[in-house]
């Protein structure tokens, strides 16, 4: 009896580790931002049983785009204009899915002592070159009479556009949360000069965050990207449905305060105005004009292709690619309309 049951434990364990072994490892990256932590919450619940999603913090969105080029990643998330930038350089990665606009997230933060867009000619103000944060200073300051060639921009990544500013070497910065709120509380007089809670930011869209999947992944395999992504999205629905539980498992992946989280993504799983909205599948689908059906707060179905033309026209105006592409290009929605077939 005790060679059956040694023999049945056996077969159990190798059963268990054979198991264990056919789950399929992802390589996911994000930069710390609770917006990019639902991966945690999808790790941790195992939302996707047999998903193995290794998940690594790369503050350079640009690094996690070159370890995709290089095969070592699969997927990032990060701000949404990359698109026009890799069809132009023939970078092998391709925006599968928006994510979550900004709804007042971020901010341009004013040095003490500077009045507006026309006290910055001839100074550094902090962005990410190449990044959304880039565009919002842009259109902010020829809203307000001043050619982006008249300031020099100066490629930071969050933590160091705080220290940055609050050490005198910059005189403005664009910030999302928790972010801005430091550079305030660190820097009495700072003031915020323009926020994507304001005017039509929510309506384009325009600022806001994707997930990208590399071409090789795409390609080789197709039914493990859908699946990447159906973790993500069950990582988001059960955050708004538990969004206490959901926090603190955020929170402990960036190893941030959860108020900090909650300064981005609310406390209750709903569209927070002052920090951004966090689509569901559904949502996604519909901005990226995979299924039909209209959003709420004035996006258009399919807002994706306007985001695409606004964001191409401003790397062409400063000077990141060379000309225009079609936006299948960059952007790949199969597993997006996996995900959501019936």
């Amino acid at each position: 009896m005790r060679i059956f049951k040694a023999l049945m434990l056996a077969a159990g364990l190798s059963f268990s580790a054979a198991a264990a072994h056919a789950a399929d490892t992802v390589r996911v990256s994000l930069f710390s931002w609770p917006g990019y932590g639902f991966w945690f919450i999808a790790q941790e619940k195992n939302l996707v049983p047999d998903l193995d999603l290794e998940i690594t913090i790369i503050e350079d969105p640009y690094e996690s785009f070159s370890l995709m080029s290089a095969g070592a990643l699969d997927v990032t998330s990060s701000t949404a204009e990359y698109g026009p930038i890799a069809a132009d350089k023939d970078v092998p990665v391709k925006l599968v899915t928006y994510t979550n606009p900004s709804y007042g997230t971020d901010k341009i933060v004013l040095a003490p002592g500077v009045n507006g867009a026309e006290d910055l000619k001839g100074e550094s103000v902090a962005v990410l070159e190449g990044g959304l944060t880039q565009i919002f200073m842009g259109i902010w300051l020829e809203q307000n009479g001043v050619s982006i060639k008249d300031v020099q921009f100066t490629n930071l990544i969050m933590d160091d556009a705080v220290g940055a500013l609050v050490g005198g070497n910059v005189k403005a910065a664009e910030f999302w949360e928790p972010f801005g709120s430091q550079a305030l509380d660190a820097l009495p007089g700072a003031t915020v000069a323009a926020s994507s809670a304001e005017g039509d930011w929510i309506e384009t869209a325009l600022l806001g965050d994707g997930m990208y999947m590399s071409d090789a992944f795409l390609e080789d395999k197709p039914e493990l990207a859908a699946k990447t992504m159906e973790a993500y999205f069950k990582a988001v629905a059960f955050w708004k449905e538990n969004p206490e539980e959901g926090n603190k498992i955020i929170a402990k992946g960036l190893n941030f305060p959860v108020a900090d989280v909650e300064k981005v993504i609310g406390k209750n799983g709903e569209i927070l105005k002052g920090g951004i909205w966090v689509f569901d599948a559904e949502q996604a689908g519909k901005f990226m004009g995979v299924i039909p059906g209209e959003l709420p707060l004035g996006p258009q179905n399919g807002q994706m292709a306007q985001h695409w033309a606004t964001t191409t026209d401003w790397w062409l105006k400063f000077g990141l690619i060379d000309e225009r592409h079609p936006i299948d290009a960059g952007v790949n929605t199969a597993p997006l309309e996996t995900v959501l077939a019936p």
